[in-house]
């Protein structure tokens, strides 16, 4: 994974900048897919850490290169934050101790000011050299067993406290403690100013809510809701298992009608890569539309298990020479865009824009005939799960 997600972002930096490469991992779906592309649990709550730790392990080598840090992780690696932007802050001349404020707010945010039931545990704090930055923190509700995901971006934040969020992931459980909503600014200047006019006044306001009396108490004045756009709001199913109603078949079968078109002709040719068929050329078509999708492409984030499978065997176990062949692929066509020659990243992205034309007319097996395919051939491609080789 460390690997993979390694080879990704850098092709991502080459064709659309570092400061892309935030926006992407601020968008719950993108980074869902991005997750399963690489053979993660497609819905685990463990996707999360997963993600980070391979892009840590996989981007430290190369933060110099390209400019992106990532910091913090799970339990002690997110209080370490703070030293780690410090250290940072040396060696480039960022203002770490803004940096470092920034990351302690956010995590108080969602930790005080939303109270949702969820405690957080995790806390990424991604940078690049321009002081641009991202957030991805987890929490988890122990009484229901669900984890749920908090994505905020530096690029035009204008407020910590006025719907700061890019994007949310988690099951919808009703309503919420949300002083950091835009619609809140009322209820934090109240808050505010029982603070501030000490404890009487707090006092008062509490014996009259105990007053039987006073069915109706308004501590707030009433003000005309907010009109506030909806954020992008990942919400997954509670099953484990991939099923077909979690894909949208028709990419897939774009997907499959490209590599069969392409892989074993022209783009194998181009690539200069012997030996890779239409199975890596598949896996690739998903790894290229993580690269160059627009964000609507990932409302089914289970279709990019497609590409390597999962690694609790679902949708199938992943398949260890595919992926290591993707990932050669890939390398060598960033590696050769280093150089000047964009030939064969170009091609992986071609490939994409024909799997996209294709879909419209493509057909081809159902869900259940591909995955059964899948697991057939599970020992050629060498498929392994956390529980062994298959």
């Amino acid at each position: 994974m460390a690997a993979l997600g390694r080879v990704i972002v850098e092709a991502i930096v080459h064709h659309y900048g570092r400061d892309e490469v935030l926006r992407r991992l601020a968008h719950p779906f993108w980074f869902q897919s991005f997750g399963a592309v690489m053979g993660m649990d497609w819905h685990s709550s463990g996707i999360t850490t997963s993600v980070l730790g391979a892009l840590k392990r996989g981007l430290g080598p190369l933060e110099r290169e390209l400019g992106i840090h990532v910091c913090g992780g799970k339990g002690a690696q997110s209080r370490k934050t703070p030293a780690e932007l410090m250290a940072i802050g040396e060696r480039t001349g960022l203002d770490a101790a803004a940096l470092t404020h920034a990351s302690k707010l956010v995590a108080k945010v969602d930790s005080a000011a939303v109270q949702d039931g969820y405690d957080l545990y995790l806390h990424g704090f991604i940078v690049t050299h321009d002081g641009k930055w991202c957030v991805v923190q987890q929490g988890m509700s122990e009484a229901r067993r669900e984890a749920r995901r908090y994505h905020w971006l530096s690029e035009n934040l204008e407020s910590f406290l006025d719907s700061p969020h890019t994007g949310i992931e988690g099951r919808n459980r009703g309503a919420i403690v949300n002083l950091a909503d835009k619609r809140a600014e009322r209820n934090r200047r109240a808050g505010l100013e029982l603070v501030q006019c000490g404890p009487d006044r707090t006092i008062d306001v509490l014996r009259r809510l105990r007053d039987p009396s006073n069915a109706a108490l308004s501590l707030f004045p009433e003000t005309e809701p907010v009109d506030v756009p909806p954020l992008p709001h990942l919400q997954m199913p509670a099953h484990h298992e991939v099923r077909a109603s979690d894909v949208m078949l028709k990419r897939l079968h774009g997907v499959l009608a490209a590599a069969a078109d392409r892989g074993p002709k022209d783009f194998t040719e181009l690539l200069m890569t012997p030996g890779v068929g239409a199975r890596t050329v598949a896996s690739l078509a998903l790894v290229a539309e993580v690269l160059h999708g627009a964000p609507s492409r990932f409302t089914d984030p289970a279709r990019f298990s497609m590409a390597h499978g999962g690694k609790d065997g679902h949708p199938f176990p992943v398949p260890l020479k595919v992926y290591d062949e993707t990932i050669r692929v890939l390398k060598q066509a960033v590696d050769n865009a280093k150089l000047g020659n964009d030939e064969r990243l170009a091609a992986i992205r071609r490939l994409d824009e024909q799997a996209r034309v294709l879909e419209r007319v493509a057909s081809g097996p159902t869900f259940d005939e591909f995955v059964a395919e899948e697991r057939r051939r599970s020992s050629e491609h060498g498929g392994r799960t956390v529980f062994g080789q298959t």
